[in-house]
């Protein structure tokens, strides 16, 4: 995804490398007074406590955010107005819409393996 992302943006090749690169080779373990374990591989997810990590985390919620809004239109809500059907702040979203599936976002963001978390979050309907 953040490669994706990155593409999209017009981000240099060669920075593009650098970043692959950079975050390619994670790996982790675990101690405990009587066993450590081998080493993991981390596959998902962005370091954090790195500077570019917000960066590329918002580049890589951007695509998924504007992929999800193409597939629906501004919601109306009257009197000529009308509001997108998505916004966002880092990793805050607002979903607007007049269907409950009208967007694709859960959808990406299962592509993306990302998990919404409703239970961390509020909603209102109003029919």
């Amino acid at each position: 995804m953040i490669q994706l992302a990155l593409r999209m943006y017009h981000v240099p090749e060669d920075i593009q490398v650098m970043l692959d690169d950079y975050f390619s080779g994670f790996r982790m373990r675990f101690s405990t007074n009587r066993y450590t374990t081998d080493w993991i591989n981390l596959e998902i997810g962005i370091a954090m406590g790195y500077t570019i990590s917000p960066v590329l985390f918002v580049m890589a919620m951007e695509f998924i955010l504007k992929a999800a809004e193409d597939s629906a239109g501004p919601t109306n809500l009257g009197g000529g107005c009308y509001m997108p059907p998505l916004k966002a702040f880092t990793d805050d979203t607002s979903k607007i819409c007049s269907k409950e599936d009208e967007t694709r976002l859960g959808v990406l963001m299962a592509w993306c393996r990302m998990k919404l978390k409703p239970k961390k979050s509020r909603s209102l309907s109003v029919r």
